[in-house]
């Protein structure tokens, strides 16, 4: 287990795959037809499928950044609500979703079953990218099923997986901000838990939770690409 402090920069695979352009789609799973944006880039390399934190969506503007990034650099992307519409209103209220990392991971292994039942998607391997109480729900998914190739956590909670951690058996990077001092502290308890893989922490220097500071996010998509082009690759191999 290693924490890297600065920068990763990732490589950049050119203007034809950002060109690919978000398509609607339905993730069925066995309890839930959740409405998700599917992207495919010419010669994709690898699927990553995002899990949003709490009181986030697949419109969160952070993920649909990370996601471009991950599109230009030859990789498809799956950004899908884990709610569906009707919990999503009742979550408004008695907020008693957001925190059940469980029910989440349910539709996380789903989805990855979905986008494997899809002709475009099912000779990709596979990565999840997680924010927030997201990335305890994907290292969760992940230690059920050993078809993932890697994780990526921003500003996550993967304490919240609990028991789950030393059974996640893929290569997993944990993005932390500087400043964000206590998140960074539970990342740090975590990482010593994620033991049957290699797990790393990648510590942006300055960077809030939310990584809203000048290059910060740039930071972060860059070692995501980085961790999912090395770990995907790997996999199809």
């Amino acid at each position: 287990m290693r924490i890297f402090r600065g920068r990763d920069t990732g490589h950049r695979a050119g203007a034809g795959a950002a060109a690919a352009e978000p398509m609607p789609v339905t993730v069925t799973t066995a309890r839930a037809a959740l409405n998700g944006d599917l992207t495919v880039p010419a010669g994709a390399e690898g699927l990553v499928v995002f899990a949003h934190g709490s009181g986030s969506s697949r419109r969160s503007p952070r993920n649909r950044a990370v996601a471009q990034s991950l599109v230009t650099d030859g990789l498809a992307t799956l950004l899908f609500d884990l709610l569906t519409q009707d919990e999503e209103l009742a979550e408004r209220y008695t907020r008693h979703l957001r925190f059940d990392i469980p029910l989440l991971a349910d539709r996380l292994v789903g989805a990855l079953a979905w986008a494997r039942g899809q002709e475009r998607l099912a000779d990709l391997p596979i990565g999840l990218f997680g924010a927030s109480t997201g990335a305890a729900a994907a290292l969760l998914a992940a230690s059920r099923d050993p078809g993932v190739g890697a994780v990526v956590s921003r500003g996550g909670r993967p304490d919240l997986a609990g028991d789950a951690l030393p059974l996640v058996r893929c290569p997993t990077l944990l993005i932390v901000g500087g400043a964000d001092v206590e998140v960074l502290a539970l990342n740090r308890r975590a990482l010593r838990h994620l033991t049957s893989a290699p797990a790393q922490l990648h510590l942006v220097r300055g960077a809030g939770h939310l990584f809203e500071e000048p290059g910060a996010l740039r930071e972060v998509t860059d070692a995501a690409s980085a961790w999912f082009r090395k770990h995907l690759a790997r996999a199809l191999a």
